[in-house]
């Protein structure tokens, strides 16, 4: 390769971190120099006044740098400079795929979401599923998945765990039953393989009360604690049964030996108002005793996810397609109707009046998206809300989903000033375009917290909201080289007005970007730029400590930098 020398004056070029190439004026110390900020590195100590210079895709300097020269300066005077924010727990797989810009995420400063819960990307062998989101599934493994990222691009950085549930999936179809010995060697191996190939833990979601065949979580969890990496579980009942759970995770603690990390901790049903204080000291306990326990929480009073998730298990098994024809069936609607758990679990989900249609599954009921059933059955002039349900349910397929209000805003509270809790949305990467009436945490969790919690209500400490948002996530993770503002770490980074920074939107009005958020950074380029989007698409899929190849830099492990 021929080299060339460049003398004063000239232009160099400089090669960047992942191969990109930026110019350079000769004698520049750096790419992009963000000036004049109050600095809030991510450790949870008090901002100071200072600069962050980024070369290359890393932060370079931290401090008062002076008279320095950079291509690019960002002026941040009477603004707050921070890591980019990690979320915890999203559902952005297919969503990426389909517009890989993230708008509704790097508009609050999110850089890097968390994928799998119920599913996971991969392992595919075997599934049949059509597309989602429109994006067809032609990949079978971690590894497949992460490379289509990279070649469409995206605009933040994706880690993903693998998910016993999608494991199971791929072993055993929807059977409900044990799985033989043979059986759970082969989920096992899958595991392993899911490791090897770079996801991060393993996930579990439960349906109300814990595991049906928590031996068989317990082994897949002993697999992934050989890698070195962690669990993350979210549990089915938040609200009367979630002692169980809660018990369930500590145990998995205790006895794979590995970390656990609990989804939006919150106590729903308005009878249990006041009563999160009991599982907050039950896991207070737990890391007394030496236990690596910690959980996420999203800044809302309502949760979102399919309707089918208070009916009861019995009328689900089998998949969703054996769901769906069985709500055809008038006198099976009329056993589900009468049964307690479908009751209960209706009761946990804020009852008819707490009820919201968020996305329906067909055109014909499209006209009641945004509405509680309460009110739909009234439009219908139906006499029972419960009729009203069961009747939508069989028209659409079982394939409703919608908000569901059902929390005290005294206990989101106080989960939130927990240190162990970080600040996590359980949404996805969308834009305006998004179908039905999303949950307003798509678009708002992290500057919802940061102006609403900590501005005007003072819930939170700025220093301490931002480390709930970047280095404990990152601690959580195991994630090294990201949470902090530290020379060395990638530059993921957020500028925002403390003054502006918040919501634009409601659950009634959910779909509008985030305000205050005037600059995001992903690996050291930018992507939101004086408040817009600049198209840049920068971001990676990082990969776990288990990963079976030569470890890129961004590969984990149990150590923060």
């Amino acid at each position: 390769m021929m080299r060339t020398r460049f003398f004063v004056g000239t232009v160099v070029v400089a090669l960047a971190a992942g191969g990109a190439h930026l110019l350079r004026a000769q004698g520049a110390a750096y790419d992009i120099l963000i000036r004049g900020g109050h600095i809030v590195d991510g450790t949870g100590n008090p901002w100071f006044a200072g600069d962050v210079g980024i070369r290359n895709g890393r932060i370079a300097a931290v401090g008062r740098l002076g008279n320095a020269t950079a291509s690019r300066r960002v002026d941040a005077t009477g603004r707050v400079v921070a890591p980019g924010f990690i979320d915890l727990h999203t559902h952005s797989d297919m969503s990426l795929l389909a517009d890989g810009t993230a708008q509704s995420k790097v508009r609050q400063g999110v850089t890097l979401d968390v994928l799998g819960e119920s599913t996971s990307v991969a392992p595919r062998e075997g599934l049949k599923d059509g597309p989602s989101e429109g994006v067809a599934q032609d990949w079978t493994t971690f590894t497949g998945y992460f490379q289509r990222v990279e070649r469409q691009g995206i605009s933040m950085n994706v880690i993903s765990h693998v998910s016993s549930e999608q494991v199971r999936r791929v072993v055993m179809g929807y059977e409900p039953r044990a799985a033989t010995p043979a059986e759970l060697d082969r989920m096992k191996a899958l595991v392993a393989r899911s490791m090897e190939e770079g996801a991060w833990g393993l996930v579990t979601r439960f349906e109300s009360g814990g595991p049906e065949h928590p031996d068989e979580i317990l082994a897949l969890a002993k697999v992934v604690a050989g890698y070195g990496g962690n669990y993350t579980s979210h549990i089915g009942s938040e609200g009367f049964e979630q002692e169980k759970e809660i018990r369930f995770a500590i145990r998995v603690a205790e006895e794979a030996k590995l970390p656990v990390h609990i989804f939006h901790l919150k106590i729903r049903a308005r009878e249990n108002w006041g009563t999160v204080g009991r599982y907050l000291k039950t896991i207070d306990d737990a890391r007394a005793r030496g236990l690596d326990i910690t959980a996420n929480q999203y800044p809302y009073t309502a949760m979102n996810h399919g309707w089918s998730a208070f009916f009861p298990v019995w009328a689900r098994e089998g998949g969703p397609q054996k769901f769906a024809e069985r709500l055809k069936d008038p006198a099976v609607r009329e056993r589900i109707k009468k049964d307690k758990d479908f009751i209960t679990w209706a009761r946990e989900h804020g009852w008819w009046e707490g009820i919201v249609m968020g996305r329906a599954g067909s055109d014909q009921n499209r006209k009641y998206e945004g509405m509680r059933l309460s009110e739909i059955a009234k439009a219908r002039g139906d006499a029972d809300p419960a009729d009203t349900c069961l009747t939508l349910m069989a028209e659409d397929g079982g394939r409703i989903s919608g908000m569901f209000h059902t929390m005290s805003e005294d206990d989101v509270r106080l989960v939130m000033r927990q240190p162990w809790v970080s600040i996590a949305s359980d949404g996805s990467a969308i834009n305006l375009d998004a179908p039905g009436v999303p949950h307003p945490r798509n678009y708002s969790t992290n500057v919802r917290v940061l102006g609403h919690y900590v501005r005007d209500q003072h819930v939170l400490s700025l220093e301490d909201a931002i480390r709930k948002m970047s280095s404990l996530p990152a601690q959580i993770l195991g994630l090294k080289n990201r949470g902090l503002l530290r020379e060395g770490f990638a530059a993921d980074a957020v500028v925002f007005d403390p003054a502006t920074v918040g919501e634009t939107n409601s659950f009634e009005k959910p779909k509008s970007y985030a305000k205050g958020v005037e600059y995001v950074l992903v690996n050291g380029v930018l992507v939101i730029d004086k408040g817009q989007h600049t198209g840049a698409k920068p971001g990676k899929a990082l990969h776990g400590p288990g990963l079976k190849a030569p470890a890129p830099k961004e590969s984990g492990n149990r150590v923060i930098g």
